[in-house]
């Protein structure tokens, strides 16, 4: 499978080769956007779980986030929220890796113009990463993104966790029972497996991490490659796959 291409949920069972807050700390932050901000619908509810676990060291971890803020950044980001019904999208940012270490860095943020991108991007890229350790356990990241994603502050047409990580579950429960929770609530999981430390992560990833209705994973070869993954992957899942022509040009 070549680097970047899209892999659906259908296309992974056909191949082969998806919060309890509990203990987890949250940074407090109040909601990023106005008040009115808060009662606009929007077309998308997007969770992103960034891997902050034992093997994501710290030249790494920056390129991954500095990757999300580039993508946000870029055109094809930008233009993909304004192609929505409603122009405007909700996106949260935390940081996992065991269990029970989930910390919320970026709380939910209407972005709905380019200064609402801008000033999101320039966040996420500034944010302090909070997590150094503590094994691995995607089941734990769907828990809080599945918390997040019901506290939601906004009225979304979709719901959806968005994972990166480079490892298997290896702490806390299989990810089975998350994910299931997740989809019977309606969430759509999908991945972005680095294939840095196993390179066979991808299929982990299709069986047993993404999930639901048009689920899809883009895998990225290293963490050098991790910004063009996670824009593509962006553009793709704000536009509900409806736009591929977003790329030409």
């Amino acid at each position: 499978m070549p680097w970047g291409e899209i892999t659906s949920a259908a296309n992974c069972r056909r191949n082969r080769r998806s919060l309890l807050i509990g203990g987890a700390s949250l940074i407090a932050l109040p909601f990023l956007s106005p008040a009115w901000a808060q009662r606009r619908p929007v077309d998308l509810a997007l969770a992103l779980a960034a891997d902050c676990s034992g093997s994501v060291h710290v030249q790494h971890y920056i390129l991954q986030q500095r990757g999300y803020a580039e993508a946000f950044r870029s055109k094809e980001v930008r233009q993909a929220i304004r192609a929505g019904i409603h122009g405007a999208i909700a996106v949260a940012y935390y940081q996992w890796s065991g269990y029970r270490l989930q910390n919320l860095i970026l709380p939910w943020t209407v972005l709905a113009n380019d200064d609402d991108i801008m000033r999101f991007a320039t966040q996420m890229e500034n944010a302090e990463r909070t997590i150094f350790g503590g094994g691995t356990s995607p089941s734990g990241a769907i828990e809080f993104g599945h918390k997040l994603l019901s506290d939601l502050p906004v009225q979304a047409s979709r719901r959806v966790i968005d994972i990166s990580g480079d490892g298997r579950n290896n702490t806390g429960p299989p990810p089975a029972e998350a994910r299931k929770a997740a989809l019977d609530a309606g969430i759509v999981i999908n991945g972005l497996p680095i294939l840095h430390m196993e390179q066979d992560i991808d299929g982990y990833y299709e069986k047993f991490i993404i999930g639901g209705p048009g689920a899809f994973m883009v895998p990225a070869r290293d963490y050098e490659s991790f910004a063009a993954a996670v824009r593509r992957k962006l553009v793709l899942e704000i536009a509900d796959h409806k736009d591929p022509a977003i790329f030409e040009g």
